[in-house]
């Protein structure tokens, strides 16, 4: 009788503590995919501000010569992430099928003009910077006249950080509640835990031993859910890029490697700190609190 007795206090401990990991590896994977989003959120936004730039059109009596020195002039350039020249015949093309109707034909010459187009790096795509560089781009000898959209810019800059504030709140929300759910989910298994704790209390026991090992087990479990959530946090990310491969053409793969570690790190932490206090509150009940 007392050999089933502790087998079935054992069962009941086992499933204790895989609740309790399985609670605590879906939270951090909800956690985990909201670092997805938000790394993505900042490499989508850099991507969007490296394809705004300025279209530079270029004076008809240019030699190649004077041309190739104008592109290693504005690559040299802090906040150019790179240029395209299209030539007249090029532009002619371009212009060709946007008409849908042969222009030259009916002209008889070809009235346009070489152009670079000049893609600034993310940190430049702003009204101000925007500005000073029409300014110096319209400087150049070899320059004509400086085009861009400066409506562009600017609406992609307030979408940004509209989308920023909405994500941090987010953020900060889904935070809170992680906390909350993994501190209430092992004070519950260390509830169930609380007459075996106040026996060894009684029995002489110091709070440093009895806490010791319940925040062992407590470290344990967190880590074992960290990798719980890597591994369904890998599963999501296999998952896109297998069905939208060009996902992954914008990503740095270290950011990935770092919200992993920090998603691991956050389970241990926050179930040591849980795991103490929900062990030192059971600690300082009377032992007619516990009923």
């Amino acid at each position: 009788m007392a050999k089933q007795e502790s087998q079935k206090s054992a069962i009941k401990v086992r499933t204790s503590y895989v609740s309790t990991i399985i609670s605590i590896s879906l939270v951090l994977f909800m956690l985990g995919m909201l670092g997805i989003i938000l790394l993505n959120a900042k490499q989508i936004s850099d991507h969007v501000k490296e394809n705004i730039g300025f279209s530079l059109y270029l004076k008809e009596d240019l030699s190649q010569t004077d041309i190739s020195r104008l592109q290693q002039v504005l690559e040299a350039k802090e906040y150019t992430n790179r240029i395209e020249y299209i030539d007249k015949e090029q532009a002619a093309e371009i212009m060709k099928k946007e008409l849908g109707e042969d222009f030259i034909e009916f002209l008889d010459f070809n009235p346009l003009s070489g152009s670079i187009d000049l893609y600034l790096n993310a940190e430049f795509a702003e009204e101000g910077s925007a500005k000073l560089i029409e300014k110096e781009l319209k400087r150049l000898p070899a320059v004509r006249m400086v085009d861009y959209q400066m409506d562009l810019i600017a609406a992609v800059n307030r979408n940004v950080r509209k989308i920023g504030l909405i994500l941090l709140g987010f953020s900060v929300l889904l935070l809170i509640v992680v906390i909350a759910l993994i501190n209430n989910t092992i004070r519950l298994a260390i509830y169930s835990k609380r007459f075996l704790i106040k026996t060894m209390q009684l029995v002489g026991a110091t709070g440093g031993f009895i806490r010791r090992p319940f925040v062992a087990r407590g470290v344990l479990n967190g880590f074992i859910s960290g990798l719980i959530a890597i591994a369904l946090l890998s599963g999501v990310l296999y998952s896109i890029k297998t069905n939208l491969p060009e996902f992954f053409e914008l990503q740095n793969f270290n950011f990935y490697g770092i919200l992993f570690g920090l998603v691991v790190l956050l389970g241990i932490l926050i179930s040591w700190v849980s795991t103490s206090l929900a062990v030192r509150k059971f600690l300082r009940m009377q032992s007619g609190d516990l009923y």
